[in-house]
């Protein structure tokens, strides 16, 4: 059996108070590449996790599509509820290329492996999805074997980016140690850590 073509780990909380959170990730492998979505409904409770649930279920039943499409379905999906921000992104393993876009405030950030690591802080739109979407471009970058992708609600504090190193620690790990150490008490947080296997 050959190795996926990602390594990955998640960890979230839900504003305290709360009994569901509004943040999402999804992640689907099939052949040699990787979909990775990371979805913030709007505000937080109930309502907020509808519209991420809503974009999530577009997402798993469709990974096959262009990212551009997926976030256009998603799009019109989420126009009944209060909308999300949301980062869509796409590791190739056969062009060895990262594919990205991204509408609202999901912060991403490529972390590259090598002597010295390099951190590239990834372009995403200002948008809400469901509501207001900005012409949007996918983006490419070529990647390699190890190099990490990051990907953190608004429940994360942005400085995340400014402690990150490169670290060989398991993805799952690495997510749960960013999100003890930057999450913010005021929103649901969410953050998702995947690693290329090729």
């Amino acid at each position: 059996m050959s190795e996926p073509v990602i390594e990955w780990g998640s960890a979230g909380l839900a504003l305290p108070g709360e009994t569901e959170s509004g943040d999402c990730s999804v992640v689907e492998l099939k052949d040699n590449r990787a979909t990775i979505a990371v979805i913030d409904g709007l505000g937080h409770g109930a309502e907020a996790a509808a519209a991420s649930k809503a974009a999530a279920r577009i997402l798993t039943t469709s990974p096959h599509e262009s990212l551009m499409v997926l976030l256009r379905r998603c799009h019109d999906e989420l126009r009944s509820t209060r909308g999300a921000a949301m980062t869509l992104a796409r590791f190739d393993g056969d062009t060895g290329t990262l594919f990205w876009l991204g509408a609202g405030n999901v912060k991403a950030v490529l972390l590259r492996r090598g002597t010295p690591a390099a951190c590239l802080d990834l372009l995403v739109y200002s948008g809400v999805v469901g509501a207001q979407l900005p012409t949007i471009q996918t983006s490419k970058v070529l990647v390699g074997r190890g190099d990490i992708l990051i990907l953190a609600t608004d429940g994360i504090d942005k400085k995340f980016i400014d402690s990150i190193r490169y670290d060989e620690a398991p993805p799952q790990q690495q997510a749960e140690r960013l999100l003890v150490d930057h999450r913010s008490l005021t929103d649901d947080a969410l953050v998702l850590v995947a690693r290329l296997n090729r």
